[in-house]
């Protein structure tokens, strides 16, 4: 039998289809494939030379938590992005120091992405720290609050100097990007385990049946329809289910009435203007890393597109899209079922149809995006760390 397996694969065969294990085409099974391996190799912060650093990333937890960098000492990253609620508020738009017009998105594998922010307005994880640190909606805080918050702490200031040899520097960006720096080498390190995705995958990889027989019939259904008839695996691709870029959803991008949100079109402008991009000074990495923001240009058909999100714990972080719109899973499904072709980009790739689904292609697909869930991501719990002398 295992000859007659090795055969078939070999062959590009369909699989024959046990009682709790469908058949799958080898266009499937390569599909499927290119969904794994999970965990990938680790990802670092792009123009940030901390990442990786083990000091750094404690500093980094530290400053994390830190409400004290705000400048009313009310709120921390932290206060957007919960450990508890997969590092997202639980809010359909997030809530600083005043309302926010978005929704906070998880910090589950962010290094492995490209872009920050649901427009793309940053292109590293501390570029990005810095947008939320600076904004007076959000943190609000200067470089001369940052200093006096690190040099007012004994153990943020014992921390400081052991990643960058001395007490903050007078010069006030260097306070900034170091911070933010810091900050990036945690989040950096926030990558979710193994889901029961990843070990049917695995087990459909190496030709083991009865390992994938394991996964649930109604997910092996959900599978087949996303990479078959759904075409969800042209965005949602690669082991972090997401191609890392932005679409327009057909979803209407309304702040208030009489204010859109102009999504990429407005991010590109943003990060062409940031000081702390990656063509910046302030990059300490290899050059080939800006190369993805070099040759940026702004298009009309980037306005009203926002970043194509991972759906690795996607379960976990309702509500969904840019603003958070739709409220649950469902919501969504139901989206993609009946969307509106007239609402999307005249001049746009055309890829999103309705996908009209029956109650139990819904169903299905619902019971397959449950799969792809970490469970100890809801359990995260900072490092124990001994306490800097």
């Amino acid at each position: 039998m295992r000859r007659l397996l090795a055969a078939l694969l070999m062959a590009g065969a369909a699989w024959p289809a046990p009682a709790a294990l469908l058949g799958f085409s080898a266009e499937e099974r390569a599909r499927i494939a290119a969904h794994g391996p999970w965990p990938p190799p680790p990802g670092r912060d792009a123009g940030n030379a901390l990442s990786g650093r083990a000091d750094a990333v404690a500093l980094g937890q530290r400053l994390f938590f830190e409400s004290r960098l705000s400048r009313d000492g009310t709120h921390s990253c932290a206060s957007c992005h919960l450990p508890g609620l997969a590092f997202t508020d639980g809010r359909a738009k997030a809530v600083g120091r005043e309302p926010l017009d978005r929704n906070a998105p998880t910090l589950w594998n962010a290094a492995h992405q490209r872009w920050y922010g649901w427009d793309g307005g940053a292109d590293s994880l501390w570029a990005q720290s810095i947008r939320a640190l600076t904004d007076p909606r959000e943190m609000a805080a200067d470089a001369t609050h940052l200093r006096r918050a690190i040099e007012g702490d004994s153990e943020l200031s014992c921390r400081w100097r052991r990643v960058f040899g001395s007490a903050p520097t007078a010069d006030d960006q260097t306070v900034v990007v170091q911070l933010a720096k810091a900050i990036g080498a945690f989040t950096a390190r926030l990558v979710s385990a193994r889901t029961p995705f990843d070990r049917f995958r695995d087990a459909l990889v190496r030709g083991d049946r009865r390992a994938a027989a394991r996964y649930p019939e109604a997910a092996q259904r959900g599978l087949k329809l996303f990479v078959g008839r759904g075409r969800c695996h042209f965005c949602h691709a690669g082991p972090l289910f997401s191609n890392g870029e932005f679409a327009d959803l057909g979803l209407p991008f309304f702040v208030r009435p009489g204010v859109v949100d102009s999504g990429r079109h407005g991010g590109i402008e943003l990060l062409r203007a940031s000081p702390h991009n990656l063509l910046s000074r302030w990059r300490d990495g290899p050059d080939d890393e800006a190369t993805k923001t070099l040759h940026l240009q702004p298009q009309h058909r980037n306005f009203g597109e926002f970043k194509v999100p991972s759906l690795r714990n996607a379960a976990e972080t309702a509500p969904y899209m840019h603003d958070g719109q739709l409220a649950t899973l469902d919501d969504v499904l139901r989206h993609y079922s009946e969307i509106k072709l007239d609402r999307l980009h005249a001049d746009g790739e055309r890829i999103l149809e309705p996908l009209a689904l029956s109650a139990r292609e819904h169903e299905d697909l619902r019971a397959f995006l449950d799969t792809l869930s970490d469970p100890s991501a809801m359990r995260w719990r900072p490092l124990r760390l001994p306490r800097c002398r």
